[in-house]
Parts: C-alpha cells; structure tokens; sequence
C-alpha cells in the first residue's frame, strides 16, 4: 500500500516562533487518519503546508505521489479540504456554489448536476438548494461546504474540526458520510480536538505538541502504551475491609467509591486471581468486576504534558 501523505522534516516559523518543527510522517492510502494536539501545537498550520495554502520554510509535502510546492494543481486535483469555517459564498444559493465548485474543477455540467444532486440528497439538504447560504444554520453550512469538497470525488479529503459547534443531528450525519467514503476508498486526514471522535473514527493518530510531533499509532496501542498501572473496579455482596484487599497479590492500591472499590495492580491478571480466590475463600460474592482502560484522553493529556510545556 503506497502512501496517499508524505511529510519529511517539515518546517515553518512565524517571525521568532517555530510554529513546526522538522515533523517527519505519512499517511497511507485508505486510512483515516487524526492530527491532535492542544490549541497552537501547529496542526492548523500544518494542515494549511499540506493544501499548499503557505509555504513551508524547510522540507517537502508530497501529496498523492505529487510535490505540494513544486506541483500545487495536479496535487489540489485529487484533494478536497473541509475547513473549519465556512467557505461557502453566503450570497449564493448552495446549488450556485456548487455550480461553481463544478467550474473551477473543470466538471462538465452534466457530471457536476449529477453530483450535486447526489450530495445535496445524501447530506439532507436537497429542498434547500435554492436558498442562500447566509440563511443556513452552522450544521448545513458544514454540510454544505462538505458536499463542495467532494464534488469532484477526490481521493483524499483534508477535514479541520468538521463537527465542532455542530448538534447532533448533523455529527452524527457527517461522520456516517465519512465512514462511507473511508469504506469507498477515501483516504481522509481528520483535524480534531475531539478524542471521543478520533477514537471512534481513526486508524492511526498523530499527536502534535509544540510543534513536534510526540506520538504516532493506533488509539488503542497509545492507550496501552500509557497504562503502566492497571485499573479494576469491583464490587462485593457483603463489606470487605480495605486493608484484607492490598495484602492480596498483585494488588498495589485500593480506594473505596460508593459500593465499588477502584483497585490498582501493576499485573492485572495476577490480580484478578487474587479477587477471585479471595471472594471463594472469605464467602463473599463478586457482583461487578470490570477493568478499566484508559480513554485517549488520558493516552493525549499523558503524552502531551510528557513533552513539555
């Protein structure tokens, strides 16, 4: 599988400010890929270095097998960006900027009628077509301008914080659609402060911090990474003293919540022997036990405030 992103040693600085620093990685071909880090860690501005939007000072973007600086038209072809704030041209109707999305891609009319008609449809907007975008609410404008990236079907789409402000109604009618086009082929490079999202959607993230880049792999392998201590909680029939619960092996600490006890353990599987053995030998009957993993919250705010502030 070739790679639809290829960054290397990739640079910019405003001013005094190295807004990113020297990140080096790639994206391949039919992933979903999330690009996180806290607000001014350099993923905007990364973004933007991409879509060929800025220069970089150093390094190169290759986008689709095609130079983002030396050829910014045959890459812009085969990609559509989504960004945060509307793009739409809010005096015309969402047909006419669709019309016009059709012209500068160079579609015939035909093919652009046909693909606007589909997406209008697909994103819930079709009997507002005629109506002028500055009417629209903030979730059709982001539908709107999601439908106009990918009227020409690009093979890799750029989203930034697609669904920030949205209700729910039009989230969860974006990431159906993203999900869909993922499974069609689309190679997508999600923007997004969202770690509930990015861990529902992504194959693989990046976190960026500083402009650096700190952590590069499957939400669920950074989230094992990070668990150095595991978590169980447990729940009995009957009162157990806490102390009776950290002799047991594999146990490292244990702290009473309501009816549940939040045990900690640096091997959980000793230590859910242990719990077992221990419930059978003093007759008290296990009614939860559950292991807790972490989120890709703690796996984000971990990593990011491991490196530095």
């Amino acid at each position: 599988m070739s790679d639809a992103i290829d960054v290397k040693n990739l640079t910019k600085q405003f001013g005094t400010t190295v807004a990113v620093d020297n990140i080096s990685f790639s994206v391949q071909e039919g992933e979903i890929f999330g690009f996180l880090g806290p607000n001014g860690a350099g993923k905007t501005t990364t973004t933007r270095m991409l879509t060929g939007v800025i220069p970089a000072e150093a390094g190169t973007a290759t986008i689709l097998g095609y130079d983002i600086r030396r050829e910014p038209v045959m890459a812009k072809q085969g990609f559509g960006v989504v960004p945060e704030t509307s793009n739409a041209y809010a005096d015309l109707t969402a047909w006419q900027n669709l019309m016009l999305m059709g012209e500068l891609y160079g579609l015939g009319r035909a093919r652009a009628i046909k693909r606007a008609s589909d997406l209008l449809g697909m994103l819930g907007l079709i009997e507002r077509k005629d109506q002028k975008v500055q009417a629209y609410s903030k979730g059709m404008k982001q539908r709107l301008i999601l439908a106009m990236a990918l009227l020409h079907e690009p093979e890799l789409l750029f989203l930034d914080e697609p669904t920030s402000g949205l209700d729910v109604h039009s989230t969860r009618m974006i990431l159906s659609l993203l999900r869909d086009l993922n499974r069609a082929g689309t190679t997508i490079f999600l923007t997004t402060h969202n770690m509930e999202e990015a861990n529902r959607l992504c194959h693989r993230v990046g976190i960026i911090r500083n402009g650096k880049i700190v952590a590069i792999d499957a939400p669920e392998k950074l989230k094992t990474a990070i668990d150095r201590v595991h978590r169980i909680e447990v729940s009995f029939d009957r009162d157990v003293p806490g102390d009776a619960l950290l002799r047991l092996d594999g146990v490292t600490g244990a702290n009473r919540t309501g009816d549940k006890w939040q045990i900690t353990a640096e091997n959980r599987d000793t230590a859910i022997r242990s719990l077992v053995a221990f419930s059978q030998q003093n007759n008290r009957k296990i009614i939860t036990l559950n292991t807790i993993a972490p989120s890709l919250d703690d796996a984000f705010l971990r990593l990011t405030e491991e490196a530095g502030p």
